[in-house]
């Protein structure tokens, strides 16, 4: 698939095959079956139906959407590095995406907004095989690393290396596509970058090759938001009720799923079809319980505007944003605050 110079996309696209066949179009219906009084929306995912999606799901199954009188297409375009470019043309009305590539694009004048914050904390990580001894990022020296090519895992690679004491000077890195966990488990790179702690090390695991894992936020990343439901500013400022129905519906989704996670799982193995890793995805969920609840959030999808702000100012001393752009209009709370009354 295309890379962009923004873009952040998900690692594992060696499924694509399986993704490009099930883009899954999902329709829910009002509750008193007249379809002509219901709101049409789509809802475009940032990859293939994953356990990262299972309170969108839970959604669907529950009728959290018909109840909002929500007519909604979820589906995975055939590229989704697309997302923001199309929720901001308003090609699509909603999709998920990532804090990174937000702020990249609203750089780029790509109109769009976080309206939900759904993973509150990174999952992208250094990954290493257990059997290479590889603990920490000091112990990348002479090693060959792998990345998907994407400019920010650069950047957050060389802020980990800083931490403990090295530079990307003493380590070699490789563009290896989205091969990542089939380049780390053939050992032809000693680590990799760009893989999802919740995804691939459980992919790994299941071979009977565990993983050491480097998480970022550990290694002197700034926290932030790992994937986030966006809007475009038009959808915010002139359909603010149709925002509203969707940020409910989608936030009784995921508190569904966070207090039924492998019931959830059920309902995505059930939709999403034979596209979905149902072993990966019902250890996955178990691990994404405290990334959509952390304890610490007053509710599933606040957004802090320190983390917003502190990860804005990573990024404009890696040169990926420009200093001027304004991390506070790029998200809001408005929404979700308003789905708990």
């Amino acid at each position: 698939m295309a890379k962009t110079g923004w873009s952040n996309v998900r690692p594992g696209f060696w499924l694509a095959s399986l993704l490009m066949s099930a883009a899954i179009v999902l329709v829910a219906c009002s509750s008193d079956g007249d379809s002509e009084e219901q709101i049409s929306v789509s809802l475009a995912l940032d990859w293939f139906p994953n356990s990262n999606h299972a309170g969108i799901y839970a959604a669907l199954d529950q009728g959290f959407f018909e109840d909002e009188g929500l007519d909604i297409n979820v589906y995975t375009p055939a590229d989704p590095s697309s997302v923001l470019q199309t929720v901001g043309a308003g090609r699509d009305d909603f999709g998920i995406s990532y804090q990174t590539d937000l702020l990249q694009a609203r750089n780029e004048g790509i109109p769009v907004v976080a309206v939900t914050g759904i993973v509150q904390h990174p999952l992208n990580s250094v990954m290493a095989l257990q059997t290479s001894g590889i603990e920490r990022p000091s112990d990348l020296r002479g090693k060959k690393i792998g990345y998907p090519g994407i400019p920010s895992n650069e950047g957050l690679l060389a802020t980990m290396l800083a931490t403990d004491g090295l530079t990307l000077d003493d380590i070699e890195l490789v563009d290896i596509g989205f091969a990542l966990t089939q380049s780390l488990a053939a050992g032809s790179v000693d680590a990799i970058v760009g893989a999802y702690w919740t995804h691939e090390s459980i992919v790994l695991e299941l071979e009977d090759l565990p993983v050491n894992v480097m998480r970022m936020e550990e290694w002197g990343v700034p926290d932030y938001y790992e994937l986030v439901l966006v809007a475009s500013e038009d959808k915010v400022a002139q359909e603010s009720e149709v925002v509203q129905k969707l940020v409910r519906a989608f936030s009784r989704g995921f508190e569904y799923a966070l207090a039924n996670p492998q019931e959830s799982i059920d309902m995505l193995v059930d939709i999403g079809g034979e596209v979905v890793l149902e072993d990966v995805e019902r250890e996955g969920v178990d691990l994404l319980l405290p990334m959509w609840d952390d304890g610490v959030a007053p509710r599933f999808g606040w957004q802090e505007s320190a983390r917003w702000e502190s990860f804005a100012d990573w990024m404009k001393s890696r040169g990926l944003i420009d200093h001027s752009l304004d991390s506070s209009a790029a998200f809001t709370n408005r929404f979700i605050e308003a789905a708990g009354e």
